[in-house]
């Protein structure tokens, strides 16, 4: 069994702070065994990690999140950029012609870009997994929606710490039932639904603190894109 993150950001994203190495160490320091970050529509820090990460004795995954038209998508194994603005399905579709797998992050967290405000229950059973558990939450609501609707239609399962900041790295971890320390491998492992997963929530302060320093950011780099 392999303890993997699969949902973090760091500074390459608009509301991610620190770089690939400070990430890496903490998933070192935490004892996981693989680590994908995913930067909203951004690639290059995954690509950089997953190339470092053998130095921290961690299998990099390569992959980023998605802004489709519907909502947000982690595209795992990815090792181009996935174009965002495209339709929920030709997402998907992207993502796995290039290699990867679809992982529907948050989706009934409307607030955050969930895509089930989008789309039917239907579209979203194409995906290859559903993240159930993520770590930034208030009640916990919507975690229980997306392992009830995962159950019914008998989806893999993922958790993500969805993290901004490297000290959250790890709260949420997926276990992968794989010997192979392969990206190849763990894909495969979640595609058949080879996974468990556990979480603990982000504090409150943490997470107050990640959406004000991402909500700075953003208003910071509109501001460039209108200066001369």
């Amino acid at each position: 069994m392999l303890s993997v993150e699969l949902h973090c950001h760091s500074s390459l994203s608009y509301d991610g702070r620190d770089p690939v190495e400070l990430l890496l160490g903490q998933a070192e320091a935490v004892g996981l065994d693989a680590l994908a970050v995913t930067d909203h529509d951004e690639i290059d820090a995954s690509l950089d990690a997953a190339e470092k990460a053998a130095e921290y004795g961690l299998l990099g995954i390569p992959g980023m999140e998605v802004t489709s038209a519907d909502g947000h998508v982690l595209a795992l194994g990815v090792e181009e950029l996935v174009p965002e603005g495209r339709p929920f399905a030709e997402t998907l579709d992207i993502i796995r012609d290039l290699g990867g797998i679809a992982v529907v992050p948050h989706p009934f967290q409307e607030s955050r870009s969930g895509v089930m405000e989008n789309i039917t229950r239907a579209e979203l059973a194409t995906a290859d997994a559903i993240e159930v558990y993520n770590s930034r939450l208030l009640t916990g609501r919507s975690n229980r929606q997306a392992e009830r609707f995962a159950r019914e239609y008998q989806l893999p399962m993922t958790a993500g710490s969805d993290a901004h900041i490297s000290e959250m790295v790890g709260q949420a971890v997926t276990r992968v039932d794989t010997d192979e320390p392969t990206v190849e491998e763990v894909l495969d492992a979640i595609r058949e639904g080879r996974t468990t997963v556990e979480g603990r929530r982000t504090p409150w302060r943490i997470s107050f603190r990640q959406a004000a320093g991402g909500a700075k950011r953003r208003v910071k780099n509109r501001m460039h894109e209108f200066l001369p």
